[in-house]
C-alpha cells in the first residue's frame, strides 16, 4: 500500500511539472479547456466527440468522460455529440473548465454506454455478456429490491419464497446453478465493493445509476476468484454540475396475502379425526363425542366448545406501509454532489393483544443515507468521496412471523380456547389466562406464542470510500490512474423480552346454567417481561483497488484500451468462534483487460485475473484465469448498406474463458492445507479410577490436511447475436455453455474400515450447464403525445452432474451422473391401494410400520418383488426453475401513462411437506384439500389427494414420492401502474419542475395448476405468504 501511495504522489508531481512546461509553449491567446461529460445519471460518458465548431480540432472523452481540447478565442463554440444522445453546443467564453450533461435522445435512445468491470465502455464495443436493467424497472412498492428481479433480467433465475418483512429476500442465480459446491450465489458489487444480498435488498432504486448483470467469462474475468457464479454490478448516482435538483418520492401501500392455506371447519376436523382412529383401529377410542361435535356445530359456549379459527385470531387482513425518499444533487465546476436519504416502514399482519402494553407485530424500520461527492482538485485530478449507511430496526414476535404461520398449522382448533376472559371467579387475576389441556400443558397454543413477548433486532452498516482519479495526458494521452480505499463496518445485535404464560383448562361445566369453571395448570408463569440477550455480530472489511487505464485512437479507424487492476480485501469478524475464524480473511488479485476495435466493425478483447487465496497451500495458492472474445458488427460493413433501413444493427459476439472460485466447502474448513484437531472432545473421552469418577476428554481429528485442494474452475463459452429492426425492435439472443471442474466434495468411496475419523475432501466433482438468454424490446412513437414500448425476456438454464463420487449402484438410474444438480430422487407412486388384499398381493414395501388399503402403492422399479431404496429414481423437474420469463408494456398518452409487467416460471417441481401437513398428527390441522379428497371406506378413491387418514404419521406414506410432487410452473401479473404527470403550465405556477401521481398494484393474481397456496412459494407454502400490494405514490422534483 505504501508503494502505491508513493507512486500516486510521484505521478501527481510529474503531472504538475509537465503541465507547467507545456503551458509555457502556448501562444497567450490560446487556452486549454478541460471538463467532464456526464450522462443523465451522473456517470462519465466515454467516447463523446468534442469539437470546435467550424474547425478540424477535436477530442474524445476518456473512460471517465473527461476531455482536454485547445481553444483559440473566447467566441469559439464547443460541440458535444454522442450516438443516442442530444448534441449540445456551449460557447467557450472565459471558462477554463466546461462540464456537460448529455440527455438521451428520445427518438434514438439506444443505451450506448454499458458499465463493465472497473469502468464503462461504448455499448457497440462490449463483447462480454452483460444485461443492463433500467433503474426505473426496479421501482416496485417494496422495501426489498431483490423482490423486483424475477423475470426482468435475461440470464437471471430468481424467485421469492416468503413475504415476511425483513425476511423476504429473493433467491437468485445467474444462469442457474452449475455447481454442487458450497457457494452458488453471484458476486454482488455496489460501487465496486463486495456486499451481501441483504445490502442489495436495502439499496434504494432512486439511488441507482446503473444495474448490470455480468454473465460470461469475458465480463467477469477481472473478478477472478469471485466471478464464477456471475456478477451483479451496481453503481449509484453522482452529482452533475448545475443548480440544486431536489427530488422527493412518497408512497403508502396496503399489503395482504396473495393466498392463504385453507383449513377444514372444526366440525369436519373432529369427525375426520374420529375417522382417522376408527379406520386404522376399529376398537380404538374416539377423541370427540357426538355431544361435543353437536354442540360445537350449534355454536354453544365457545369457551367450552371452542372452534378456533387460529388464522383469524392471529392475523389481520392487511397491513399499511410507507416509503419516503429525498435526494439533492447539483454542483459547480469544481465540486458536484448527490445526497439522499430514505425511510421505509413495513408492518406485518400479526394482531396485537390490547391486554399487553407492547407491540408484538412485525415492525421493520429501515433508514438509508448516501452522499457521493466529486471534487476536481486540478484539471486532471478528481477526488470522489462516497459515504453511505443503512440501518434496520426490527420488532416482531418471539418466534418470528414465518414460524407463527407454521404454528397455526400445528394447532388443534377444538381442544381449548385461545384464552379465558376474566370473570367473577378470576376477577383479581392480572395476567392473561391462556387455554391449554392436561397437567403438563403440552399442547400448542399459537396465540400464546404470538402475544407473550417480542424481540428486537438492529443492524447497521456504514461504508466510507475515497477514490482518486488522475489523468496522465501530459505523459501519454489517454493514460490515467485511479486508486480507491473503502472501509465497511457492519454491526448487529438483538434481545428478547417475554413472560412465561399461565395456562388454564376447563374444570367443570353445567350445561343447564351454562356456567363453567377453570383451573390453573401451571404455577411457574410470570407477570413481568423477562430479558434474554440475543446475538451480536461485528464485522469490518477493508478494500483497496489501484488501476492503470489507457485509451487511445489511431487514425480514424483504430482504437485500443488497456486496464490493469490490483485489488486487496481483508475482513475481520469480532465474534469468531475459534482460532481460525479469528484470523483476518484475506484475498488479493491482479486483473487486466486489453481491447482493440477496427472501424467500428471488428472488436477483440482479452481479460485475465490472477488471484491469490489464503485457503490453499502455497503450491495451489494462486490461480490464473484468462478469457478472450471477439465481435463483428455486420451492419457497419459497406456491403450491408442496402439493408440498413430495415436491419439497423446486426452484430455477433463470441467469448471463451476461465473463472475461478475459492468459496468452496464450509467456512469452518478455512485452511484446507492444515489439519483441525479437537484436543478436548468429550465424546472421545474416558473415565477411569476406582469409582470411575475421573474424566479426561479425548482427541478427534475433524479435518485432515490436504495440500492438493485448489480452486474450483469454470470454463465459460458464450455466443450471441444482436439484431435491431427499423431502429425500433431490438433482439438479443445468447447461447452459453459452462463446464465446472474441480468441485470440492466428500470422498464417499473410502470404506469405513480404513478408520478415518473425518471424511476427507477432494476436488473430484464436475458439472456442466448450458442455456439460452433472450431479450426483446420494441418502441413506437406516433407523435410527441403518444408512444408505446413492449419488452420481454426469457432465461433457460439447464445443468447436470458430470463427475460425482458415489456408491457403485447396481441400478443405473440411482446414479446422479447426467442428472440435474437440483434433481430430487424418490419413489414413483402408482396409486392408492384399493383395499388390504390389494396391498397383500403387491410387491412388499419395506418401510417401518403397517400399510394397507388407502395407503400409497409404490412402483417396484427393478422388479425384485419388493420396494426399497433400490427403487428410488429421479422424479420431477429440478427444485430450482429452469425457465424464468417476463414480459410487459408501457404506454403514454399526453399526461397519462400506464405500464404492466408479468413474470413466469417453468420446469420446476416441489413437494408438499406431508409430514408437516399430516392431519391430526401431534394435533395438526386438517387442510380443506385433504378433507375434500381422501381415501375412506366409503370413498375408495385410489387417486385422492390424501391417503387413508391416520391419527399419527404413517411411515409408508411419508416417503418422498411423486404422490406429493407438484408442478411449480406459474404466471403472475407482477405489477400494474397508472400515472399522471402535471402540465408545465401548472408546474410553473407552483414552481415545481416535475410532479407525478401514480397508483400501482403488485402480485395482483397468479395462474397455476396448484391451488393450495401461492405456487411461487413452492414447498414453503405453510410459511408467511407473499404479499399482494396496492400502492399510492407521488414523485415531485424541484430544480
Amino acid at each position: 500500500m505504501r508503494i502505491i501511495l508513493m507512486l500516486m504522489v510521484s505521478l501527481l508531481l510529474s503531472t504538475q511539472v509537465s503541465a507547467k512546461r507545456i503551458s509555457g509553449l502556448w501562444n497567450p491567446t490560446q487556452r486549454i479547456i478541460t471538463g467532464t461529460v456526464y450522462d443523465e445519471s451522473g456517470l462519465g460518458l466515454p467516447g463523446v466527440t468534442v469539437k470546435i465548431e467550424g474547425s478540424q480540432r477535436g477530442a474524445v472523452t476518456n473512460s471517465d468522460g473527461k476531455y482536454t481540447i485547445q481553444s483559440n478565442n473566447d467566441s469559439e463554440i464547443l460541440v458535444f455529440s454522442f450516438i443516442g444522445y442530444l448534441s449540445q453546443k456551449i460557447t467557450v467564453g472565459e471558462k477554463k473548465v466546461i462540464d456537460v450533461k448529455l440527455l438521451p435522445d428520445p427518438k434514438k435512445e439506444l443505451e450506448e454506454v454499458a458499465v463493465v468491470a472497473f469502468g464503462v465502455q461504448k455499448k457497440e464495443s462490449v463483447i462480454g455478456s452483460i444485461t443492463t436493467v433500467k433503474p426505473g424497472d426496479l421501482k416496485i412498492p417494496s422495501s426489498n429490491l431483490t423482490t423486483s428481479l424475477a423475470g426482468r433480467v435475461a440470464g437471471m433465475i430468481a424467485y421469492q419464497r416468503s413475504g415476511e418483512p425483513g425476511r423476504d429476500n429473493a433467491d437468485f442465480f445467474i444462469r442457474g446453478i452449475t455447481t454442487f459446491g458450497n457457494n452458488t450465489k453471484p458476486l454482488i458489487l455496489i460501487d465496486a465493493i463486495e456486499l451481501s444480498t441483504t445490502d442489495l435488498a436495502r439499496l434504494q432504486p432512486d439511488d441507482i445509476a446503473t444495474f448490470s448483470i455480468m454473465k460470461d467469462a469475458t465480463a467477469t474475468a477481472l473478478y477472478g476468484a469471485r466471478g464464477a457464479n456471475g456478477v451483479i454490478l451496481v453503481t449509484t448516482k453522482q452529482g452533475v454540475a448545475g443548480k440544486a435538483k431536489i427530488s422527493f418520492r412518497a408512497e403508502s401501500s396496503a399489503s395482504t396475502s396473495t393466498s392463504d392455506v385453507k383449513f377444514a371447519d372444526p366440525v369436519t376436523y373432529m369427525k375426520l379425526a374420529n375417522e382417522a382412529i376408527s379406520t386404522r383401529d376399529p376398537l380404538g377410542t374416539l377423541l370427540y363425542t357426538d355431544e361435543k361435535i353437536a354442540n360445537t356445530l350449534a355454536g354453544k359456549n365457545p369457551l367450552v366448545y371452542p372452534a378456533n379459527d387460529w388464522r383469524k385470531l392471529l392475523f389481520k387482513d392487511y397491513a399499511i406501509n410507507q416509503r419516503y425518499n429525498l435526494s439533492v444533487s447539483g454542483g459547480g465546476t469544481v465540486a458536484r454532489y448527490f445526497v439522499s436519504g430514505a425511510y421505509n416502514k413495513d408492518n406485518g399482519v400479526l394482531k396485537v393483544d390490547n391486554k399487553n402494553n407492547f407491540n408484538n407485530n412485525i415492525d421493520l424500520k429501515s433508514y438509508t443515507l448516501r452522499s457521493n461527492v466529486n471534487i476536481d482538485l486540478t484539471k486532471s485530478t478528481e477526488l470522489i468521496v462516497r459515504l453511505s449507511g443503512n440501518f434496520d430496526d426490527y420488532n416482531g414476535p418471539l418466534e418470528g412471523g414465518e414460524e407463527m404461520y407454521r404454528r397455526v398449522v400445528r394447532s388443534n382448533p377444538v381442544l381449548f380456547p385461545a384464552y379465558y376472559p376474566a370473570d367473577d371467579q378470576n376477577r383479581f387475576v392480572k395476567h392473561i389466562m391462556f387455554g391449554n389441556y392436561g397437567k403438563d400443558n403440552a399442547y400448542l397454543n399459537p396465540y400464546v406464542d404470538l402475544v407473550r413477548g417480542y424481540k428486537d433486532e438492529s443492524r447497521s452498516q456504514m461504508l466510507a470510500q475515497f477514490e482518486v482519479k488522475q489523468g496522465l495526458d501530459a505523459i501519454l494521452k489517454g493514460l490515467s490512474v485511479r486508486s480507491m480505499v473503502n472501509l465497511t463496518r457492519t454491526a448487529s445485535f438483538g434481545y428478547r423480552r417475554g413472560y412465561d404464560p399461565f395456562y388454564y383448562q376447563l374444570a367443570g361445566y353445567d350445561s343447564i346454567t351454562d356456567k363453567y369453571q377453570i383451573s390453573k395448570i401451571n404455577e411457574n408463569g410470570t407477570e413481568y417481561l423477562g430479558f434474554e440477550q440475543g446475538g451480536k455480530d461485528l464485522r469490518s472489511t477493508f478494500d483497496t483497488q489501484s488501476m492503470l487505464n489507457y485509451n487511445a485512437a489511431f487514425g480514424a479507424k483504430h482504437s485500443v484500451s488497456g486496464l490493469l487492476v490490483f485489488i486487496t480485501r481483508e475482513s475481520l469478524n469480532a465474534n469468531a468462534g475459534d482460532l481460525q475464524q479469528s484470523l483476518p480473511f484475506r484475498n488479493l488479485g491482479l486483473s487486466g483487460r486489453a481491447t482493440y476495435a477496427f472501424d467500428r466493425r471488428y472488436f477483440a478483447e482479452f481479460n485475465f485475473g490472477y488471484n491469490g487465496s489464503e485457503r490453499f497451500s502455497q503450491s495451489k495458492r494462486y490461480g490464473f484465469f484468462p478469457s478472450a472474445g471477439m465481435a463483428w458488427s455486420v451492419s457497419n460493413e459497406r456491403f450491408f448498406e442496402p439493408l440498413k433501413k430495415v436491419i439497423t444493427n446486426l452484430r455477433f459476439r463470441y467469448t471463451y474463458g476461465l473463472v475461478g472460485n475459492d468459496q468452496i466447502g464450509d467456512e469452518r474448513d478455512r485452511f484446507f492445507y492444515l489439519s483441525n484437531v479437537d484436543l478436548n472432545n468429550n465424546d472421545r473421552g474416558a473415565r477411569f479410577g476406582r469409582d470411575l469418577d475421573e474424566f479426561r476428554p479425548g482427541v478427534q481429528i475433524r479435518r485432515y490436511a490436504n495440500n492438493e485442494i485448489t480452486w474450483e474452475v469454470s470454463k465459460k463459452q458464450n455466443i450471441a447475436m444482436e439484431l435491431s429492426l427499423f431502429g425500433k425492435a431490438n433482439l438479443i439472443l445468447e447461447y452459453y455453455t459452462e463446464n465446472r471442474d474441480k468441485i470440492l466434495m466428500d470422498r464417499s468411496a473410502i470404506p469405513s474400515n480404513v478408520g478415518l475419523s473425518a471424511v476427507p475432501k477432494a476436488n473430484l466433482g464436475k458439472a456442466k450447464g448450458n442455456g439460452i438468454d433472450l431479450s426483446l424490446d420494441m418502441q413506437h412513437s406516433w407523435n410527441k403525445d403518444m408512444w408505446i414500448s413492449v419488452r420481454g425476456n426469457m432465461t433457460y438454464a439447464k445443468s447436470k452432474f458430470v463427475a460425482f463420487e458415489e456408491p457403485n449402484y447396481p441400478e443405473f438410474y440411482r446414479s446422479r451422473i447426467g442428472q440435474s444438480i437440483r434433481q430430487e430422487y424418490g419413489y414413483i407412486a402408482e396409486r392408492l391401494f384399493i383395499d388390504d388384499n390389494d396391498a397383500l398381493n403387491s410387491p412388499k414395501q419395506e418401510f417401518v410400520g403397517k400399510y394397507g388399503g388407502g395407503d400409497i402403492k409404490y412402483l417396484d422399479v427393478n422388479g425384485d418383488g419388493k420396494v426399497n431404496e433400490a427403487d428410488k429414481v429421479p422424479i420431477g423437474s429440478p427444485t430450482v426453475p429452469e425457465i424464468i420469463y417476463g414480459f410487459g408494456f408501457s404506454f403514454s398518452y399526453k399526461k397519462f401513462d400506464i405500464s404492466a409487467f408479468a413474470q413466469g416460471s417453468s420446469n420446476q417441481s416441489f413437494w408438499i411437506d406431508q409430514g408437516a401437513t399430516s392431519p391430526f398428527n401431534n394435533q395438526t390441522q386438517l387442510l380443506k384439500a385433504y378433507a375434500d379428497s381422501h381415501w375412506s371406506e366409503d370413498n375408495r378413491n385410489i387417486y385422492a389427494i390424501w391417503p387413508r387418514l391416520s391419527p399419527t404419521l404413517n411411515a409408508n406414506n411419508n416417503n418422498q414420492s411423486t404422490w406429493f410432487m407438484r408442478n411449480g410452473a406459474f404466471l403472475r401479473l407482477k405489477q400494474v401502474e397508472l400515472g399522471y404527470t402535471f402540465s408545465k403550465k401548472f408546474l410553473e405556477r407552483i414552481r415545481v419542475s416535475n410532479f407525478r401521481l401514480y397508483a400501482s398494484g403488485t402480485n395482483l393474481f397468479i395462474l397455476s395448476k396448484f391451488k393450495m397456496w401461492d405456487a411461487e412459494m413452492s414447498g414453503n407454502g405453510l410459511g408467511y405468504p407473499i404479499q399482494k400490494v396496492f400502492n399510492l405514490g407521488l414523485n415531485i422534483t424541484f430544480n
